[in-house]
């Protein structure tokens, strides 16, 4: 796991979470912002499975457990997804909420990654 790409990754998560969260106080449904923010972190996190498949063979191998750092990569790429299509299908403020949340837990747990592969 690159540093530096993880903290990207979680600065992203960060700002699409204050961004989500902002819409739901405005008690506004999801939209372009929000839902592109959603995308923007899948996408990170999609590019982060092919740095996780690649790194090994470059001398770059995890120290922790392989196992739960890819149970925590599989859920945190799934996780924008679903809210996504939450969103897409309650378009109330609640979702801009779920989407929040959503971005928090993919950075909590990108941080984890980051502690696992040492």
């Amino acid at each position: 796991m690159i540093l530096w790409y993880a903290v990207v990754i979680i600065v992203v998560a960060l700002a699409g979470a204050s961004l989500c969260l902002i819409a739901a106080l405005r008690k506004r449904g999801p939209d372009d912002f929000t839902m592109g923010a959603t995308l923007l972190v899948a996408l990170l996190l999609l590019v982060q499975i092919v740095i996780s498949i690649v790194a090994p063979f470059t001398g770059n191998s995890a120290t922790g457990d392989p196992l739960e750092f890819w149970m925590y990569l599989v859920v945190a790429f799934l996780l924008p997804p679903g809210a996504g299509f939450w969103a897409l299908v309650d378009r109330t403020r609640w979702a801009n909420l779920v989407l929040s949340v959503v971005h928090l837990a993919v950075a909590v747990m990108v941080y984890r990654m980051l502690v696992i592969w040492g």
